[in-house]
């Protein structure tokens, strides 16, 4: 990775794009810090310290959820409304035919995304003043205070204007990382949520740096800890992410005129954790949405409480809950990203075969079963992902914030990210030196 820097800063073009990406990632953390005028970021806190996923959403927006300030949903709208569109586009004839229109109709898939981003932004702007609307206040001069109580006290106003925030906020995230996917380098919304992750874990450290004293080191063989696990972590994930079952595809020999094509040999690489993150993300949305739901309703107050009873975080329903969901999402999402029946008409239309099974139906199967027993292992990876390196990081640190950021699905999205980033710069350097060396 830091060779691969080395070279990237060397090329001018490359270089550019770099410095970009970095410019556009950093008007985004300053935006993490401009507070709503009116608001108290203490109550946000209050409300996200028992919530697993509100935890986690506030670790990807690198604390601005927790803190309530202009870019408290992130790009938490987008990144739903590109779930709901990308899972539409297989039950909807019209979406699907605009996916296999080539540019002109991911350019219509875009924009229909963005479309449901708004409503999405706009809907939990709503529930976040149903939420937090006891945590509304007059937060400046006395001059104004008149003012600012009589705006609050009309409830409506105060729905309006959090809306109108928290709204443009989302959607000028949403923005910042169109503009890095077109300028930068990478996709620009793996990016935000990167730096996000990384951010808040960043600030937990320093806080707990300025805790340490000469009477009390305990704060600093508690980082120490902490890093060690965490690296020894990261190299058991990236070792089972990059990890890929092959199957090698025999081409044969075809004369056309006076040429023969064909002869060769290709891989079809699948992966452990093809799905990646995603089983994880619903397993987590869903497990919380029921407690979403009965927040907002007072009448709902019991079936609240038996709810959290029952099935808060650590709980055994809860285990099991999470467990079976991220393995019917894992088959879900697999069976959306892999279909063997295309793979097995490709290869017999270019002349492939693989070796000791027949093309057609029976390579159809055989790509179908093995991709099943795949998707099973990748799924028992993630389930024990879902709780082993927190309960780890747990021995060394109590600190939540540290927790959150370095969870199941922060670490897994710090390490697809940071792979996906090192291959984007890899290829665009392959790129530059070729083009050179044609000249």
């Amino acid at each position: 990775m830091i060779e691969t820097l080395k070279n990237a800063f060397r090329n001018k073009d490359i270089r550019k794009k770099i410095i970009i990406t970095l410019l556009l990632l950093l008007v985004f953390r300053v935006g993490c810090y401009i507070p709503v005028p009116g608001i108290m970021s203490s109550e946000f806190a209050n409300a996200i310290s028992g919530n697993d996923f509100l935890g986690l959403m506030s670790s990807v927006t690198g604390g601005a959820l927790e803190s309530g300030t202009l870019f408290a949903l992130g790009i938490g709208p987008y990144i739903n409304a590109s779930i709901i569109i990308e899972l539409l586009t297989v039950g909807i004839p019209a979406l699907e035919r605009l996916s296999k229109e080539g540019e002109e109709g991911r350019k219509k898939i875009t924009n229909i995304t963005r479309g449901v981003t708004i409503l999405l932004a706009i809907i939990q702007s709503i529930g976040i003043i149903v939420n937090f609307a006891g945590g509304f206040t007059a937060d400046v001069s006395t001059d104004s205070v008149i003012k600012w109580s009589l705006f609050y006290r009309q409830k409506w106003l105060a729905i309006i204007y959090m809306t109108v925030i928290y709204t443009g906020g989302a959607m000028l995230v949403m923005w910042l990382g169109e503009r890095i996917t077109e300028y930068g380098v990478g996709n620009g919304i793996s990016l935000i949520i990167f730096i996000g992750i990384i951010s808040t874990a960043g600030m937990s450290i320093i806080g707990k740096i300025t805790e340490i004293t000469s009477n009390n080191m305990g704060p600093l063989f508690e980082i120490i800890g902490f890093l060690v696990l965490s690296v020894l972590i990261f190299f058991c994930i990236v070792y089972v992410d990059l990890a890929e079952r092959r199957i090698h595809v025999q081409y044969a020999k075809q004369v056309r005129g006076t040429k023969m094509y064909g002869g060769q040999s290709s891989v079809i690489p699948m992966k452990i954790t093809g799905s990646g993150v995603m089983p994880l993300i619903f397993a987590f949305a869903i497990l919380s949405f029921p407690s979403m739901i009965m927040s907002l309703v007072p009448a709902w107050k019991d079936a609240l409480n038996w709810w959290s009873l029952h099935f808060a975080s650590g709980t055994p329903w809860y285990v099991v809950a999470l467990v079976v969901l991220i393995f019917i999402f894992s088959f879900f999402y697999a069976q959306m990203q892999f279909n063997p029946e295309d793979v097995s008409k490709s290869i017999q239309q270019n002349g492939g075969f693989i070796q000791g099974i027949r093309p057609g139906k029976p390579t159809a199967l055989y790509l179908k079963r093995i991709n099943n027993r795949i998707t099973l292992f990748g799924a028992i990876f993630l389930s024990v992902v879902a709780f082993v390196p927190s309960l780890i990081l747990s021995i060394v640190t109590k600190d939540s914030t540290l927790l959150n950021a370095f969870s199941t699905t922060g670490i897994l999205i710090v390490v697809s990210v940071a792979l996906e980033f090192d291959k984007q710069l890899q290829s665009l350097i392959m790129m530059k030196n070729y083009k050179g060396f044609l000249k």
